[in-house]
């Protein structure tokens, strides 16, 4: 009996409510025609965006590849931007708001690149395309710049600081969002680990506060505590106490009776825009909006 195989690479937005499966175009192959046929038949049936049969499961993993390698070089260069600019002291996101204007102008921001497309996928190609003797550069140079990004965000956050007159040894940081995107549970190949570690190497104490993130799968997989209410964040690196919680009323999202040196809003989820940040600062503060959402009362941002 004859094996035949049928694919259709993953074509999803995670968190996003809008562009949900049936209603993104599918692309099918088979490993032949006939097979191929088939397969974009039983697709066809349930996918309302419709389908595109590719002549190759080849093909059709090399556009889902790409797809993704596009947009991480797309947010490197906007990354490099970012960098560039706040070494002349422009301001990224008005740069990025002027170009916008033009009807061709892609319109990217800088940001953190993880989870287990984007960040991975221009591995894939670039290995392969090593495996035949050709060393890809602008794919591996966006992946090495968005790497990177972790690192300078936490960089960035400590120079604010210190030009606060904040002592960033022992500083407490509470980190806002861990997962790879707002409003999504996901926390697979999440570049905030990077910032939280960074930050560390620094000697801060980082306490981190997500709403959509399950704590057990972050200390699974990274080893870091994380809560999913403001209630269960540290103080001064313990837990807060029930006396303490007892002596502060608990208005929307539970505010903690704890204030931090800094605060970096780390993943734009919708929770954060209502979290009132000035009760959570001490009084010489600052906060470091890595999404730039919260221009208005962020001391910088990405």
């Amino acid at each position: 009996m004859d094996f035949f195989a049928g694919y259709s690479p993953e074509r999803i937005n995670p968190g996003d409510k809008q562009h949900t499966v049936e209603k993104i175009l599918k692309v099918t192959a088979g490993s032949t025609p006939e097979i191929g046929l088939e397969v974009d038949a039983v697709y066809k049936s349930v996918i309302t965006a419709g389908t595109h049969l590719a002549p190759a499961i080849k093909v059709a993993e090399a556009a889902k590849v790409i797809e993704n390698s596009q947009r991480d070089i797309n947010i490197a260069f906007v990354n490099e931007l970012a960098k560039i600019f706040n070494i002349l002291d422009i301001d990224t996101h008005a740069v990025l708001e002027a170009a916008g204007t033009k009807w061709n102008f892609l319109p990217f921001k800088p940001g953190l690149v993880g989870g287990h497309c984007i960040g991975v996928d221009p591995y894939y190609l670039a290995q392969k395309a090593q495996e035949h003797g050709y060393h890809p550069e602008i794919i591996l140079a966006g992946r090495r710049l968005n790497d990177s990004m972790g690192e300078y965000v936490a960089s960035q956050v400590v120079k604010t600081m210190i030009k606060k007159g904040i002592n960033v040894a022992e500083a407490e940081v509470l980190m806002l969002g861990i997962t790879f995107k707002e409003n999504c549970p996901d926390v697979r190949n999440t570049k905030i680990v990077d910032v939280i570690r960074a930050l560390e190497d620094y000697g801060v104490k980082v306490s981190i506060f997500d709403p959509w993130a399950n704590p057990a799968e972050v200390k699974h997989e990274y080893g870091i505590d994380c809560c999913a209410d403001l209630s269960e964040a540290k103080v001064n690196g313990s837990p807060i106490t029930k006396e303490q919680k007892d002596e502060t009323p608990e208005p929307r999202n539970s505010q903690p009776a704890s204030r931090y040196d800094a605060i970096v809003l780390g993943v734009a989820h919708k929770e954060f825009l209502e979290l009132d940040l000035e009760a959570l600062k001490k009084d010489n503060a600052i906060i470091y909006d890595v999404k730039g959402i919260i221009a208005g009362k962020a001391d910088s941002r990405l």
